[in-house]
């Protein structure tokens, strides 16, 4: 259907611009995401997290465009890598990220909106084996580094 002249014309301005303003915002949504997912990449791996790997959510699933899963070698590095990430997410601007098993420290989940993080002990990941049940068919999972070097 072609747009004319008078089709045009009875659009109310406002709603023009609320349309391009909301193109806008989706646009700086993704780079945000991207932005935040790269943050996340690199802060665990400067704390030498082992076995990162970061799962592409956008289009699949509505709860984040990336969940990144990671290891650390006792609970208390999986506790300092939680509580340094949530710092940084924060530093850079990117609001307060939302912590969730920080106690016990087996499974840290952190919630960063876009981004959604699981750290793990390696014992406690190998049993419940995310990376397997969030795979999709012709998901391309990336595993970005091991992060194996001594703390």
């Amino acid at each position: 259907m072609p747009i004319t002249e008078a089709f045009v014309a009875s659009v109310p301005p406002g709603a023009v611009q609320a349309a391009a303003t909301a193109a806008q915002t989706l646009v700086r949504s993704d780079m945000d995401a991207d932005a935040l997912h790269q943050l996340v990449l690199t802060q665990l791996d400067d704390d030498q997290a082992q076995e990162i790997v970061s799962i592409p959510l956008a289009g699949k699933s509505s709860i984040a465009d990336h969940m990144v899963i990671a290891s650390g070698r006792s609970t208390r590095q999986v506790a300092s890598m939680a509580q340094k990430l949530a710092e940084e997410i924060k530093k850079a601007g990117f609001g307060h990220a939302r912590i969730e098993g920080l106690p016990a420290a087996d499974w840290v989940l952190i919630d960063a909106g876009d981004v959604v993080v699981h750290l793990f002990r390696p014992e406690v990941r190998s049993f419940y084996n995310l990376e397997r049940m969030w795979s999709f068919e012709g998901s391309d999972t990336t595993a970005t580094g091991t992060g194996t070097g001594s703390a």
